[in-house]
């Protein structure tokens, strides 16, 4: 099994939106700063015996160019060079959009959902819980400022066929996919056990940051059910240690740079 990162660019933000003032059982006075930070948007190609899983698309090139409503163009501008494009990013590992039958979304944001129009062809695997909320999110109104970070021209890409998840399954021989709701109603993380490396947890936005980890936990400036969120970073937790796995933070920019991307890969 080989486990491609692959950079799809980045997104810019307050830091508030990550990590929010306060830390879970501290009950100081917050202290609010701002400070303008990058988010790296990263996908995740795996080889398989049984064929290639992409987990995540990334975010849609045309973000900037009115693809995105405007207030998500200012609050969350996209950088993403032509080579990061995820067509480009792909072609580094040798593999064309159409090889890949196998689609796992995190969830339904915006950064996660952004390249499912290259993947019309293959099963997407997202949680149910996060479909259904997206969907009605982007159909209540024609507003998209009301859509939150779902954008609707994303979700009404012509699939095969969505699978909707509610329970842990093991979706390839040593690739399971697990149930980590709190960031939005429902969200699916990975865990890749390679032969090399050992385990590697993909959590995506269960766990934006190092700093949100690490004990106590902190809260993300942006939670769905912030009491589903703190148990899934416990569950993160534990399967780290019953695995002596690594775990991959979704939006750490200082993390990101010591991680190999594609061409390279982890096995």
């Amino acid at each position: 099994m080989k486990l491609y990162i692959l950079n799809t660019g980045y997104l810019e933000t307050d830091k508030n939106n990550v990590v929010a003032c306060a830390t879970i059982g501290t009950y100081a006075k917050p202290k609010v700063t701002n400070e303008w930070i990058k988010l790296p948007v990263m996908a995740f190609l795996i080889e398989t015996e049984t064929g290639y899983i992409l987990y995540d698309t990334g975010s849609h090139p045309d973000a900037m160019k009115g693809y995105w409503p405007e207030g998500l163009q200012q609050v969350y501008p996209l950088y993403q060079k032509e080579e990061e494009r995820l067509e480009n990013q792909l072609k580094l590992t040798g593999v064309k959009p159409e090889d890949i039958k196998t689609v796992v979304v995190s969830h339904l944001h915006l950064d996660h959902a952004g390249g499912l129009n290259l993947l019309k062809h293959a099963d997407v695997y997202v949680a149910k819980a996060d479909f259904m909320h997206a969907q009605t999110q982007v159909r209540l109104n024609p507003d998209p400022a009301t859509h939150g970070g779902y954008v609707k021209a994303d979700l009404d890409t012509p699939i095969k066929q969505f699978h909707l998840v509610e329970d842990d399954f093991e979706i390839a021989p040593g690739v399971k996919v697990i149930n980590l709701p709190g960031h939005t109603p429902g969200l699916l993380g990975l865990i890749c056990n390679l032969e090399n490396e050992g385990s590697v947890i993909l959590p995506q936005d269960c766990i934006y940051t190092q700093e949100i980890y690490e004990p106590p936990a902190k809260a993300s400036g942006l939670l769905y059910d912030s009491l589903s969120y703190f148990k899934s970073i416990e569950k993160v937790r534990k399967l780290q240690n019953e695995l002596n796995a690594k775990v991959i933070f979704a939006h750490d920019y200082e993390f990101f740079k010591t991680l190999k991307t594609a061409p390279e890969f982890y096995n």
